[in-house]
């Protein structure tokens, strides 16, 4: 099955009770038992609901993966994940990495006892210099957010296969659509959903896609133990915008393209990071494990001051001052006082997160239009 088939049919099926060619909201906390533990698969929503169910089995398909696990949040995916931890345990993680990841690591499992290391991960064997007999996962984003970084999953995996240490993918900034880390040796693969599976900027969603059902059943106990569930009309909409995810992000890569290299060439702009430049450090890696180089684009002015960025987000149109990224309408946001302002501005500027750096979420939207934007913004 092709992946625009897998999009729309995948795990799912017409409702067996009307025929209903959409996956019906099962809005439901619990269900009628024959008698006592004698049900149809379902007994308490917070364990399992059948919108849900669609979900993951879409999900796990796209992803080529065992099984999938959806979640209220993409951070509530990742605590399921470092919950399968335990106190004493490390791990290596990108030193670019999305503010609310290392936060989760560091303020809140910190405390807890897990050891959170940040290292760059361009070259791979640089990992190695911190594993240890503790070393429990590593932890990918690519590309990154929001400096656009590629980090070459495929080399990753193999090093920590090697020391039978777990791996998962934050493959949040490509999708499903560009790019699928299991078929490249990952243990699992996170999405805040969120973002370019759901595409439309109305619903809050994560999910976990793992390589084997051990590990998937691993996070459902967590899961049904802790309760961070989503509701069934949260996956019923990224169901729905899942069956538009391959059209929706093609469109969004090639305006990116045609936004990079205008940048590249403004008088007013220092630095473009967008892994489809051939003068990007990372771009052969993306040639090679994605299909198209994505939506986002990423870039700095030679005005480097917070000043500078700020008049530039006052100025657009089109593209709306807003954390978050992936929906159909193009965004613009400042990620040293946005999503990234629970990193200390030291380790910010180590990887080139700078006051005057903007992060562009590329819509869908007509390309004249968003350049024109830009151009008068940046005019």
């Amino acid at each position: 099955m092709k992946f625009g088939t897998k999009v729309i049919h995948a795990g799912v099926k017409p409702d067996p009770s009307t025929g209903a060619i959409m996956t019906p909201i099962y809005q439901t906390s619990t269900y009628a038992q024959e008698s006592p533990g004698k049900h149809k698969g379902f007994e308490y929503a917070r364990t399992k609901n059948p919108t849900r169910s669609v979900l993951e089995a879409n999900l796990a398909a796209l992803e080529n993966g065992a099984a999938a696990v959806c979640f209220g949040s993409g951070l509530a995916a990742m605590n399921a994940i470092l919950q399968t931890l335990k106190p004493g345990d490390e791990i290596i993680a990108s030193n670019d990495l999305y503010g609310g990841s290392y936060r989760l690591a560091t303020r809140i499992f910190g405390t807890w006892g897990l050891v959170s290391h940040f290292v760059s991960m361009a070259n791979p064997k640089d990992i190695e210099a911190k594993i240890n007999d503790k070393t429990k996962l590593i932890w990918i984003e690519t590309p990154t957010n929001p400096m656009l970084s590629i980090i070459d999953i495929e080399a990753v995996c193999t090093i920590a296969q090697q020391h039978k240490i777990t791996t998962c993918v934050d493959n949040t900034f490509a999708s499903p659509y560009l790019q699928n880390p299991i078929d490249l040796g990952a243990d699992m693969v996170l999405h805040s959903a969120t973002k370019y599976l759901n595409g439309h900027s109305d619903v809050v969603h994560g999910a976990v896609i793992t390589k084997d059902q051990a590990m998937a059943d691993q996070l459902y106990f967590i899961q049904n133990a802790a309760g961070a569930i989503p509701g069934p009309q949260d996956c019923f909409l990224v169901l729905r915008g899942i069956k538009t995810l391959h059209l929706r992000v093609r469109q969004a890569c090639e305006n990116a393209a045609q936004i990079a290299d205008f940048l590249k060439e403004h008088p007013a702009v220092d630095k473009v990071y967008y892994p489809g430049l051939p003068s990007h450090p990372g771009h052969e890696i993306a040639k090679k494990q994605m299909r198209y180089f994505g939506g986002m684009v990423s870039f700095s002015l030679k005005n480097d001051t917070f000043e500078a960025a700020a008049n530039v987000l006052a100025k657009t149109h089109f593209f709306t001052c807003a954390e978050s990224l992936g929906g159909v309408e193009s965004l613009i946001g400042h990620p040293a006082s946005m999503t990234h302002a629970s990193i200390p501005k030291a380790q910010r500027l180590e990887v080139g997160l700078t006051d005057s750096l903007i992060r562009l979420s590329v819509g869908i939207e007509d390309i004249d239009d968003l350049l024109e934007d830009l151009k008068k913004a940046l005019g």
